[in-house]
Order: structure tokens, then C-alpha cells, then sequence
């Protein structure tokens, strides 16, 4: 009764914008579409966090590829990361298990509010999306999911209460980002349905790291898919050169995981020092 008025304004103003109005009149009907998707997205806020406070959210179990969700959540805000200038980084070892089953439709709906977020208070620097395997057994795998920016932080005395309902870190944070308040409080609320635990460390000019553990069901054996290889890599020499040392970092990270022997450069000049060592490529 709430969602389906706003989804037919929406609609329509969607039409109306397609429908050959004056610039002026465009730029009327695009500020009234963006104001009807933001309050739409607090309504869902809302309406989300009354389900999960009222018992009625379930958490379903079906099998689907792990790799697969972060990079399609990493590609979701790709275009907004690159509009502010900012570094989008998914990281994904080669080695974890990533055929697994759990909640994705929950598991992509927290992951999104945190790469959200993240690019939301990040003005310079980098956005990163991080998968590490904590523990497994044949049955199942302990994950930390990781959101690491390089924005504003958080002051301490904000952290304890930035999972409550309805809080920011303070007030100038709502009239500056706007926002229902509930984002955080609705993904603490959905890791602990799953059985998990989430935090935060955080340092005022500094950035912040919001993680969450979870584990998941491994696919049976038969279902799961390996990734091949074209042929041996080991003992092969690698160049990487890129200006963002968290990059570089990554493809260290698989690059020794398949053998292989690594450098790394910052910038053009370096990698050409590099290549003129007797020991290059």
C-alpha cells in the first residue's frame, strides 16, 4: 500500500522524462524522479526493518556462486565511484570456496548498504570489497566480508550507537547525505539472523572498516565448479605496475597463490627501472 503508489510516480515521471519535455522542464522532472527514488528507498528502510523487528523476515537457503555476488555488488556502484574519482577495489582471493549456499538475495542487500555507505562518506581515495576465509571444514566455510574506505570516519564516541535504529554519526551527517538512519541498524539486524557478528574500527580522517563473519554451507561436491587454468603458470615473471598500492597488493596475493614470481611498480618510471635489472622479465 506504501511501495506501489510511489513505484507508479516514479513510473510516470519516468515517462514524462522520455517524452521530449524543454531542458528546463527536464531538469524539473529528473529532481522530482530523484527526490520519489530516494523516499522509495527510506520506505523500503522502513518497511525492512519492521519485518526483521516483528519476527516475519526469513532467511533462505539456496545455493549460488560467492565470487560472483561481490563483484556484481562491486559492479552495481562502479559508476559512482568513477563520478567521484574513486578507486573501487573487489578483492576475491583465488583459493577461497566460493560455491556456497545461504540468503544471497539478504547477502547482497547488506553488502550493498555497505559499499553504499562507504562510497557515500569517501570523497578521495578508495572504496574496497574484501573476502577472506577465516576457517572451513568439508561442509562448511567461516567468511569475513570487508567494506574499507579511505573517507571521513567515524568518531569513537559515535561508534558504540551507529547500529541503533534511526542514528547517524551525528546530525550535519543526515542534512549533508541524507538518509533514513536505518541502514546499518537493518544490516546488523540481518548478519545476526544469519548467526553472525559485525564491527567496525574506525579512525576520524582515516577511513573506516566495516566487517561482518557469517558462515556458509558448501554446495555439494558435485555442483561445484573449479576455475581452470590454461596451463602451468608457476616460475613465470610478472611486472605489476599500478599507482594504487591495495591493487597491486591483490594481484601479489594471486599471483603467489599460482606460482608465480612478482614485481611491483607504482608508475611508469619505476617499471622501467625494474625492467632494466639484470633479474627482469
Amino acid at each position: 500500500e506504501i511501495r506501489t503508489p510511489m513505484n507508479g510516480i516514479l513510473g510516470m515521471t519516468e515517462l514524462l522524462l522520455g517524452s521530449g519535455l524543454s531542458a528546463r522542464q527536464q531538469r524539473f522532472a529528473k529532481a522530482a524522479y530523484q527526490s520519489g527514488e530516494h523516499l522509495l528507498n527510506i520506505i523500503n528502510d522502513i518497511l525492512d526493518f519492521s519485518k526483521i523487528e516483528a519476527g516475519k523476515l526469513e532467511i533462505e537457503s539456496t545455493d549460488f556462486d560467492l565470487r560472483a555476488l561481490l563483484e556484481d555488488v562491486a559492479y552495481l556502484f562502479t559508476a559512482l565511484a568513477d563520478a567521484k574519482g574513486l578507486e573501487l577495489i573487489c578483492s576475491v582471493p583465488h583459493d577461497v570456496p566460493v560455491a556456497v549456499r545461504g540468503d544471497p538475495v539478504r547477502l547482497r542487500q547488506i553488502m550493498t548498504n555497505l559499499t553504499s555507505n562507504a562510497i557515500k562518506f569517501t570523497s578521495d581515495g578508495e572504496v574496497v570489497i574484501r573476502l577472506r576465509l577465516l576457517d572451513e571444514t568439508p561442509q562448511h566455510a567461516n567468511f569475513r566480508f570487508e567494506v574499507q574506505d579511505s573517507g571521513i570516519g567515524i568518531e569513537s564516541a559515535a561508534q558504540d550507537r551507529l547500529f541503533s535504529a534511526f542514528v547517524q554519526a551525528d546530525s550535519s551527517t543526515t542534512r549533508k547525505y541524507g538518509g533514513s538512519g536505518l541502514g546499518l541498524a537493518i544490516v546488523k539486524r540481518l548478519v545476526e539472523r544469519m548467526n553472525g557478528e559485525i564491527g567496525l574500527d574506525s579512525q576520524v580522517g582515516s577511513g573506516t572498516l566495516l566487517w561482518f563473519d557469517i558462515r556458509l554451507s558448501k554446495q555439494e561436491a558435485t555442483a561445484r565448479t573449479v576455475v581452470s587454468r590454461a596451463g602451468d603458470l608457476s616460475g613465470l615473471r610478472v611486472l605489476v605496475v599500478d599507482d594504487n598500492a591495495t591493487n597491486r597488493e591483490i594481484l601479489a596475493h594471486q599471483l603467489a597463490g599460482w606460482s608465480m614470481h612478482h614485481t611491483g611498480a607504482a608508475d611508469a618510471r619505476s617499471a622501467l627501472d625494474e625492467l632494466r635489472r639484470p633479474t627482469a622479465l
